[in-house]
C-alpha cells in the first residue's frame, strides 16, 4: 500500500479534533499520525464479521440454545450484541441526540467542563500523560454515575437544556440491562444468577460519550486505541447511520463490527476475566475513522464496587487450570487502570501471576 505524505501542520497546542477540522480540513497535525507499524495494521485484513446476536429475552426465559450462544460469545469473542434487550428505542434515540448536541456546541461552552489532566470524567480526551503521547482522533465526555460519591456536579452540563434529564433516564435503564446480563452471564457460567450481584456490592457505573469527526486521512490515525475495558462489563450503544467504526481484535484479525438498528453492542472487561480465571476473555478493541462520516458512541462501564477484593472464583481454578490472577482491591486496579495509557491488554499485567519458566 503506497502512503499519500501528509502535509504538516501548525496548530499551536489544538487537540480538539472538531476544532482541527474547523482550521485546516484536509491535514492531519504530527500529533496525531501513528507509527509505521500501527499504520500498517489499519489497512483493512477483514471484512465485516457477524459478532455473535444474544436475544436477551430469551436468555432470560431460559432457553438453552440462547444461553449456550451467549456462553459461546463470551468465550470465544468477548462481544455480541444484544437484541431484544428491554429499553425503549425512544431512550436510545434521546440520548443520541442529547449527546450530539453537547458534542455540536461552541469549544468555549464545551471547555466549561474540560477534563482535568489525569482524570477520566469531564471533556477531552483521556488516558493522556506526555507530550510526545499520540493522541486518538475523537473527543470525549465523560461522567461518574454511580455510586453517588463518584459524581462530579461541576461537570455536568447545563446545555443542552434536557442534557441532565436525558443522563439520568439513560443510565438507569442501562444499569437494569447490567444488572439482567450479569445474571444470564452467570447463568452461562453455571453459576447462580445473582452471584455477580452479591460480589460486587454496589456497582461502579460510568458513562462515556464518543465522537469521531470526519478524518482526512483516516489511514494514519487511531479513533480510539487498542485497549481492553477494566469494567465487568461494557455496554456500547452507536449512533444510527454512522460510520463502522468498532474493530474487535478476533483470531489476530481486526474484525469490524456492523451496528445493528436498535441492539446495543456488549463486551467482557478484564474484571470477569479475573474472576472466570481466563474462561471468558476481555478483548483488545479500537475505533477507527472514516473520510466522510462521523460517528457517536455512547458507552457504559459497570464495575464492582471500589472496595470489594477480587480473585479467580474458586469453580474455575483446578489443577489443570490453575489461578491465574493475584487477589487485589477493585478500586487499586481501577487507579492503576486510569492512570495508564490505552495500550492493549498491558494494564492487566497489574493483576496476573508471573509464570515460573523452567530453564
Amino acid at each position: 500500500m503506497t502512503l499519500i505524505p501528509i502535509t504538516k501542520m501548525n496548530v499551536g497546542h489544538i487537540d480538539d479534533v472538531q476544532e482541527i477540522r474547523k482550521i485546516q480540513n484536509n491535514t492531519v497535525p504530527d500529533r496525531f499520525v501513528r507509527d509505521v507499524d500501527e499504520i500498517k495494521s489499519l489497512i483493512p485484513d477483514s471484512s465485516v464479521d457477524n459478532v455473535p446476536i444474544i436475544d436477551l429475552s430469551k436468555v432470560i426465559n431460559g432457553n438453552y440454545d440462547e444461553i449456550l450462544t451467549l456462553a459461546y460469545a463470551c468465550e470465544e469473542w468477548g462481544f455480541f450484541q444484544v437484541i431484544n434487550h428491554g429499553i425503549d428505542v425512544r431512550v436510545l434515540e434521546t440520548i443520541e441526540k442529547t449527546a450530539m448536541e453537547f458534542f455540536m456546541q461552541p469549544l468555549e461552552e464545551k471547555q466549561k467542563y474540560k477534563m482535568a489532566p489525569g482524570t477520566v470524567q469531564g471533556y477531552g480526551q483521556a488516558f493522556v500523560f506526555s507530550e510526545q503521547q499520540k493522541l486518538d482522533w475523537c473527543n470525549m465526555f465523560a461522567l461518574g454515575i454511580q455510586p453517588n460519591f463518584i459524581r462530579n456536579p461541576n461537570l455536568w452540563p447545563t446545555k443542552p437544556l434536557n442534557f441532565s434529564e436525558s443522563i439520568e433516564t439513560y443510565t438507569k435503564e442501562i444499569r437494569k440491562l447490567c444488572e439482567k446480563l450479569m445474571r444470564c452471564i452467570a447463568m452461562s457460567l453455571g453459576l447462580r444468577a445473582e452471584r455477580f450481584k452479591e460480589m460486587f456490592g454496589e456497582a461502579v457505573q460510568a458513562i462515556r460519550m464518543n465522537y469521531y469527526p470526519p478524518c482526512p486521512r483516516p489511514d494514519l490515525v487511531l479513533g480510539l486505541s487498542p485497549h481492553s475495558d477494566g469494567s465487568a462489563l461494557t455496554i456500547l450503544q452507536q449512533n444510527q447511520g454512522s460510520s463502522v467504526g468498532l474493530q474487535v481484535l478476533k483470531d489476530n484479525k481486526w474484525v469490524s463490527i456492523q451496528p445493528i438498528p436498535n441492539a446495543l453492542v456488549v463486551n467482557v472487561g478484564d474484571t470477569l476475566e479475573v474472576l472466570t480465571n481466563g474462561k471468558y476473555k476481555s478483548v483488545e478493541h479500537r475505533a477507527v475513522t472514516n473520510m466522510v462520516k462521523d460517528r457517536l458512541s455512547i458507552v457504559t462501564f459497570y464495575a464492582p464496587s471500589y472496595e470489594v477484593e477480587l480473585e479467580p472464583m474458586s469453580e474455575f481454578v483446578n489443577d489443570t487450570n490453575p489461578t491465574k490472577f493475584r487477589k487485589y482491591i477493585h478500586g487499586d486496579y481501577s487507579k492503576h487502570y486510569v492512570t495508564n495509557k490505552l495500550q492493549g491488554k498491558k494494564t492487566l499485567e497489574f493483576v496476573k501471576l508471573q509464570t515460573n519458566i523452567a530453564v
